[in-house]
């Protein structure tokens, strides 16, 4: 068996095999603290309310178990399997174009391996999410976003292929810093379109009405030095009663927009505490320092791609005959989580200490008090668990636990 087979294997098992212990751990961790409300909301958050958020992230749990193992399973049907290799001999001969018949084979591998994930997805939101009372979405409206959102990648994602795999043929040793730049465009772009241009085909974007409130948020605007086109209200409630806010755009593009399930759920104080945070993320430049990152890290990706593309090995090792910029992708694109996986706590880590950085800006912008009656009240009207496994949540959690972030903003409010 060759060298990179093994090492496939091996780097597949471990990071199976981790997944799967971190999700048993999480789920002992939670039903062993599930019978007690954390002393730290003890008088904030019901046991019935802290029992069904142990239940409903058990069972979000136990179903990404499920998953990984059916991801497994699919990574090495599509490489060692043969199912790559068959793919682009489907394909093979039906352009004049080799850059055209690349985009056809890497959007058809795509699609395929999205549409293996619907079961899944279909019984989380009308399996999970239903039963735990969440899910407002429609079979039909399931369907037409499906739909929307197919058509979106492909009206998308074929031009930015084409583009790429033409580069890649076209731009010599050094294509990848071609492509690096056309990736970046390419990210900021649909930074700039999302809010005018996307999110609408999905919901809808209605100007805030509350008068008292918008003159409020305006006058936090101003004080924080941000600039918005709007303020909006979306329908959230259309698909599921959890809430949210953000602000997205770039420029003179950029909006604040509230789920309509978080203005329900929230007072005057509240709200303006929880848009406090989010311009906390714009003030001390984490989006900024994100899209570093991201174009540093695939700056690196690209350069190891190229370096990979001309291996033998690596086609051979993952049980690919044919050696094209194509396959050499998305090989690539499926394969490469399998070798990261160990730098999720670090990147979780990071993330994580921007919503610190936020919190920290919010209590000094708007209250700390406010802020920590907004997260118990979305905690539990989300159903997030209070008792996140720590080994877990140090993988996988973008926001600290609970308890370590309302200490925190208790401790400035004193």
């Amino acid at each position: 068996m060759h060298v990179f087979t093994l090492t496939f294997l091996a780097a597949l098992g471990l990071t199976l095999a981790l997944q799967i212990w971190l999700s048993r751990r999480h789920i002992t961790y939670i039903l062993t603290h599930k019978g007690q409300v954390p002393a730290a909301f003890s008088d904030k958050i019901s046991l019935e309310a802290h029992q069904k958020a142990a239940d409903y992230t058990v069972a979000k749990t136990r179903v990404s178990i499920l998953q990984h193992v059916i991801e497994a399973l699919v990574l090495l049907a599509f490489t060692l399997g043969g199912g790559l290799e068959v793919l682009a001999q489907a394909w093979n001969g039906r352009f004049d174009s080799a850059t055209l018949e690349g985009t056809a084979l890497i959007l058809s591998a795509l699609v395929l391996l999205a549409a293996i994930d619907i079961p899944l997805s279909l019984y989380r939101t009308f399996g999970i999410e239903a039963r735990f009372g969440f899910n407002k979405i429609t079979p039909k409206i399931y369907l037409i976003d499906l739909v929307k959102q197919t058509a979106l990648a492909i009206a998308l994602g074929g031009p930015l292929l084409i583009g790429v795999l033409w580069l890649m043929g076209a731009m010599g040793a050094y294509w990848w810093l071609y492509v690096w730049v056309v990736w970046m465009i390419f990210n900021l772009l649909i930074i700039a379109i999302y809010p005018t241009f996307i999110a609408p085909l999905f919901n809808k974007f209605q100007p805030m009405e509350d008068a008292q409130l918008k003159a409020r948020i305006e006058a936090l605007l101003v004080k924080c030095g941000f600039h918005a086109s709007g303020l909006f209200v979306i329908d959230g409630s259309k698909r599921s009663s959890h809430g949210n806010a953000y602000f997205s755009g770039l420029g003179k593009s950029k909006r604040i927009v509230f789920f309509d399930t978080l203005l329900n759920n929230l007072n005057a104080d509240e709200i303006e505490a929880v848009l406090a945070h989010e311009l906390g993320h714009f003030k001390r430049r984490h989006i900024m320092k994100r899209m570093a990152w991201l174009f540093a890290g695939s700056l690196v990706a690209l350069w190891g791609l190229a370096m990979l593309m001309q291996a033998d090995w690596f086609y051979a090792g993952l049980g690919v005959t044919t050696q094209n910029t194509a396959t050499a992708l998305l090989l690539f694109i499926v394969v490469s989580p399998v070798f990261t996986f160990l730098l999720h706590p670090l990147l979780a880590r990071m993330s994580r200490q921007h919503e610190f950085e936020a919190d920290q800006y919010a209590a000094q912008t708007a209250t700390a008090a406010a802020l920590v009656r907004a997260l118990v009240k979305l905690y539990e009207d989300n159903a997030s668990t209070l008792t996140p496994d720590p080994v877990h949540s140090a993988f996988y959690d973008s926001h600290p636990p609970a308890g370590i972030r309302i200490a925190r903003l208790q401790m400035a409010a004193t």
